[in-house]
């Protein structure tokens, strides 16, 4: 995996955010079983709750694109902070992840770069696992 091939492809992604409302324009970049790149960000809406999330974009382009399993995650926002998937892209990782812990990069810009799995940032995550207990 060329972790900075992901981290400029999130970092690039932010750039095309729609965020007119917030102003906090995410980019995310997901790494797929045959080492294909979907990007994605943050698409805003009056209603709020018609919002999208930078990672759940990408990882549904790569979904509608055939793609079924994610290898790992790149995901920016603050440039002067890191910032982390929501929960409910927490869990939409969960559902794709190729195994249940990948490792998720949380960027600030190319040099500054934190690598986490989805373990350490959804603990006790469900899954479709669950529905078969």
């Amino acid at each position: 995996m060329d972790i900075n091939e992901l981290v400029t492809g999130a970092l690039e992604a932010r750039e095309k955010a729609y965020a007119p409302y917030s102003q906090f324009k995410v980019g995310a970049a997901v790494l797929v079983e045959d080492n294909s790149i979907y990007r994605g960000c943050n698409i805003e809406n009056a209603s709020f709750g018609a919002t999208n999330c930078a990672e759940r974009t990408a990882i549904f382009k790569a979904v509608s694109e055939g793609h079924k399993a994610i290898k790992a995650v790149a995901v920016t926002g603050d440039p002067n902070g890191y910032t982390f998937p929501c929960g409910i892209c927490r869990q939409v990782i969960a559902e794709f992840a190729e195994d249940g812990n990948i490792p998720i990069i949380i960027v600030k810009n190319k040099e500054d770069y934190i690598t986490k799995t989805l373990d350490e940032i959804l603990p006790g995550s469900f899954t479709k696992k669950d529905l078969n207990s």
